[in-house]
């Protein structure tokens, strides 16, 4: 009897092909297990790779499974019958481990928990599987012995040794389902597999980067600086330090000292020097992803670069619906495979603690990677452990770089397990901070909104910052009542693109040195690069205030910039969250500055702040019970895959994309969108006039006849007065009639 994998269509017809052109299923288990032993020979565990691969599928050699490829009516169990087979075939650590990853091959990581029978022990314990052991025929499952376990990942110390295990079946499913998925595109869908393209080399990028960075260096010599010379020599240092050995280390530079390329310069130095296989710089926020990837593809080139976050989840679809413009992206986005990936934290670390394939796929090439984590002090306090605890696994065990980059180190080095070494790659942090110095910080206690839109409207260029959108728009009205010349205002309900043209025009009358009022939330504090003689932040964590003041004086054009701290009226503070706290311990350090050198933005007083904060919520850095969940699977490996894949959620899930009408080419992409049969394959197009918002404000909307969906993941706001150009998205009760509706 011949036994078949998959089945073939003509891809015009959709009609079925005969049985000469379908897939052997020798062939492809011994394609992936080809593919599966080369991924997790990355980290040692090639053997192992190379066994799930072989056993994942072992339920098609069943009469049950060709009849049902051949239209027969039903679902057959295909997965357990591997799963079973190498439970039994090795030793009982070792066999169970294996099963995981082949009997989540489908439907994510099960939980190893008893009780359901979707769980590993249920799949186990199955009885009434169809016959399979014509497998016997064609494959041959390898034995294992201690020399080649030798080089797995393993435990550095006690208390690792549970994360460490769950961490590798995790990595091992990884390389399954990239491998399971790509051979079975190759089969099903030769036209997509053909469409993936063949990542670039490092070296080729690191010199084009070193191009690029000569130029830099030769207009900073051509506009000589003490702050230009610190950028360079900040460069210098981490193209020096990429020497290293792969480790973890830490990049302290201060706001304005050019860390974007000097990082990824290291990035890609030390990526060549160690024969590492990609650059993953993680971002904390979706607000500047789009900007430091543009200009990380500026410098190494539109196709080296993939910017994969989560404005829209890719739908599947049919590939011949996809965007033309977006197919190599979105194959790269499904498993990273790109020389350098730009990516978010939220995306990043639930990908380490998904269950599903689909988010799975790219672990793997987490491993051998240089990672850079920018703006590290806004790793999520509630998740806190957890984080640091895979950063670790990554470099203990796979061969990875990780760098933590920020003005302001959190007090974290201590939560990392195993007596990590650290490694900071700047000579003189302290001295940095004094070459850097551009601003005074004045704490000027209880301020209404009347008071600070009265000092804004005194100054000719001001900005504020501050906590809450309610609180930027109630101030802003203040200063409209004021002055109405040159005020302007930023929030995340402005999309991308809304946002870009204002700050373009924020920019352009700095530089004119004309009237220049901004009221914004917390957006503006990574990553955007405006310079203002004074900033006026409402009272927030000292992380905060130190972003804050790295919009003010940026350039050091003047001998020193103002920096007013203020606590606002009650509206300005939210309820919710740890903002009163992290606020509270700003102020004792304010204090205690007479013991911390005097300075409120000094090394010394932001390492006590974060001491103090980390103190403080040491009972809540593992908030969800993460790393227990994963110690208490430690008997009989019953680790909860799925429930730790729930429970590990970085942002509130009850938000949803709406793409607005911001300009003409907003509409026009609606327009096309609305007419076209998957219209979820435009998101990349879309991203630009994309925002956040959560779904009972989506349902205020639709009960205004605001919104209208277009295919199952995009919804259009279609009524123009619910989009101001001055503030953005509108609440639903502002507008009480829908008026100016756009007709697709």
């Amino acid at each position: 009897m011949i036994y078949y994998g998959h089945t073939r269509e003509n891809p015009a017809t959709k009609e079925l092909l005969p049985k000469e052109k379908w897939q052997l299923l020798k062939e492809h288990l011994e394609e992936v297990a080809r593919l599966a032993e080369e991924r997790a020979a990355k980290f040692g565990a090639g053997k192992l790779g190379r066994i799930i691969g072989l056993a994942h599928d072992l339920g098609k050699y069943s009469e049950e499974f060709q009849k049902r490829l051949e239209g027969a009516p039903g679902k057959v169990d295909h997965t357990t019958a591997g799963t079973q087979e190498v439970y039994r075939r090795f030793a009982q650590g070792i066999g169970h481990m294996l099963a995981f990853p082949i009997a989540g091959h489908h439907g994510g990581l099960p939980d190893g928990t008893k009780g359901d029978p979707k769980n590993l022990p249920g799949r186990l314990a199955k009885t009434g599987i169809p016959d399979y052991q014509a497998y016997a025929q064609e494959i041959a499952i390898p034995g294992l012995d201690m020399k080649e376990l030798a080089e797995a990942p393993r435990a550095r110390n006690a208390a690792m040794a549970t994360f460490s295990l769950a961490f590798y079946i995790r990595m091992l499913f990884s390389c399954l389902v990239d491998a399971d998925y790509l051979d079975t595109e190759r089969t099903m869908n030769a036209q997509k597999f053909m469409a993936r393209s063949e990542p670039e080399p490092l070296a080729a990028l690191l010199q084009r980067l070193e191009e690029k960075l000569a130029l830099l260096a030769e207009r900073s010599r051509q506009n000589p600086s003490v702050v230009n010379a610190a950028r360079q020599a900040i460069q210098a240092r981490c193209l020096a330090m990429a020497e290293a050995r792969q480790g973890l280390f830490t990049l302290t530079v201060p706001t304005g000292g050019g860390k974007t390329y000097s990082s990824l310069a290291f990035g890609l130095k030390h990526a060549v020097r160690n024969k590492q296989d990609r650059v993953i710089y993680v971002i904390p926020y979706t607000s500047i992803i789009e900007q430091n990837a543009q200009v990380f593809r500026d410098a190494l080139g539109d196709a080296a670069v993939l910017e994969h976050h989560s404005n829209f989840e890719y739908p599947e679809g049919d590939f011949n619906d996809w965007d033309p413009e977006e197919k190599a992206h979105r194959l790269a986005a499904e498993n990273w495979d790109k020389p350098v990936v730009v990516t978010t934290a939220v995306q990043f670390f639930e990908s380490l603690f998904a269950n599903k394939g689909s988010q799975c796929r790219k672990l793997h090439n987490m491993a051998n990677s240089v990672i850079i984590l920018d703006e590290a002090q806004m790793l999520p306090i509630d998740y806190l452990r957890p984080c640091l605890w895979a950063l670790a696994e990554l470099v203990l065990n796979y061969g990875a770089t990780i760098v933590l980059c920020t003005a302001t180190q959190p007090a974290v080095k201590s939560l990392f397990p195993s007596g990590l070494p650290v490694t900071e790659i700047m000579e003189d942090p302290d001295g940095l901070q004094q070459i850097f110095k551009r601003v005074t910080v004045h704490y000027a206690g209880d301020l209404t909104d009347e008071e600070v839109a009265t000092a804004m409207a005194k100054e000719r260029q001001a900005l504020t910052i501050v906590n809450t959108r309610r609180h930027a728009r109630l101030l802003f009205d203040r200063l409209a009542a004021q002055t109405e010349e040159g005020i302007f205002h930023l929030s995340a309900r402005m999309c991308p693109a809304h946002r870009k043209g204002t700050l373009a025009e924020i920019h352009r009358v700095l530089q004119a040195g004309q009237a220049c009022r901004v009221v914004s939330t917390q957006l503006v504090e990574a990553g955007v690069d405006i310079d203002f003689p004074v900033v006026y932040r409402a009272a927030a964590g000292l992380d905060s205030v130190a972003q804050a003041a790295g919009r003010c004086n940026r350039e050091a054009r003047r001998a020193a910039g103002r920096v007013v701290l203020f606590d606002p009226e009650p509206h300005g503070m939210p309820s919710r969250g740890r903002f009163a706290a992290v606020a509270a311990l700003t102020r004792s350090t304010l204090r205690l500055l007479p013991e911390l050198g005097g300075e409120l933005l000094s090394l010394k007083a932001i390492e006590h702040y974060f001491q103090q904060l980390l103190d403080l919520e040491k009972d809540s850095l593992d908030a969800r019970g993460i790393l227990k969940m994963i110690r208490a699977g430690e008997d009989g490996l019953a680790f909860p895959f799925a429930r730790l894949a729930r429970e590990f959620q970085l942002i509130d899930k009850e938000t949803v994309p709406v793409v607005v009408p911001w300009d003409r080419r907003a509409e026009e992409l609606m327009d096309e969108a609305a007419r076209h049969p998957f219209p979820a394959g435009m998101a990349r197009k879309l991203q630009p006039y994309v925002v956040q918002i959560y779904r009972y404000e989506l349902a205020a909307l639709a009960k205004e006849g605001a919104v209208r969906p277009a295919g199952d993941l995009i919804n259009f706001v279609t009524d123009t007065s619910f989009y101001s150009p001055r503030f953005g998205l509108k609440e639903a009760k502002e507008v009480k009639a829908p008026e100016g509706i756009l007709m697709f």
